[in-house]
């Protein structure tokens, strides 16, 4: 059974830090494109972050540049999303997807596999 599975998500101070995990079963990691997603109450899903495994680059959205950083692990299949300096607007369900390459390097278009999410709060 194909699956991809977050954890790592909680409660955390502003400022904090916290490293998401996104393990799968059922297939190996190594040929995908894995993007990082969230979702807030009442807001539209947003994109956070990919990691190529064609060449190992990465993107980032502004809203997360320069405070995330994602990686890779294919020895574990597992691909982690750090987070520091987290702000409260950071609160959301974070959710892992397989997404698209386009020639090396991943897009966060054409997600096939989803996780189940984890909750992150950031409030004092």
């Amino acid at each position: 059974q194909v699956q991809l599975v977050e954890s790592g998500g909680g409660l955390v101070q502003p400022g904090g830090s916290l490293r998401l995990s996104c393990a799968a079963s059922g297939f190996t990691l190594d040929t995908y494109a894995i993007g990082w997603f969230r979702q807030a109450p009442g807001k539209e899903r947003e994109g956070l972050s990919c990691i190529s495994s064609r060449d190992g680059s990465t993107y980032y959205a502004d809203s997360v540049k320069g405070r995330f950083t994602i990686s890779r692990d294919n020895a574990k299949n597992t691909v982690y999303l750090q987070m520091n300096s987290l702000k409260p607007e950071d609160t959301a369900v974070y959710y892992c997807a397989t997404v698209a390459h386009f020639q090396a390097r991943c897009v966060l278009d054409y997600q096939s596999y989803w996780g189940q999410g984890t909750q992150v709060t950031v409030s004092s």
